[in-house]
């Protein structure tokens, strides 16, 4: 029988991976996310967000005062960023 690999999910409130350890979402972590909402970045976006103003809401309530960057870093900042077209620049 095979084990199945632990999935890398956050560990509420501290925000570290439950797996690995590291600080959520890890580079495993991330890969998942990518694969799981692909075709949905937006979503992807709003997913992230949401769980970054969590962790801000955790991080003070175990009296941390979080950096604002790195938790945009952390969360936000691996996503790609594109452009779309504008439907002006579409003519």
């Amino acid at each position: 029988m095979t084990r199945r690999p632990r999935p890398h999910l956050p560990m509420r409130p501290a925000w570290l991976c439950r797996n690995c350890a590291a600080a959520w979402p890890c580079p495993p972590a991330q890969l998942h996310l990518a694969t799981e909402f692909y075709g949905h970045s937006i979503a992807l976006a709003f997913y992230l967000a949401a769980n970054m103003h969590g962790a801000f809401d955790d991080l003070y309530s175990l009296g941390v005062r979080p950096d604002p960057r790195a938790l945009h870093a952390r969360f936000l900042g691996w996503l790609p960023v594109t452009r779309r077209p504008h439907r002006a620049d579409l003519r």
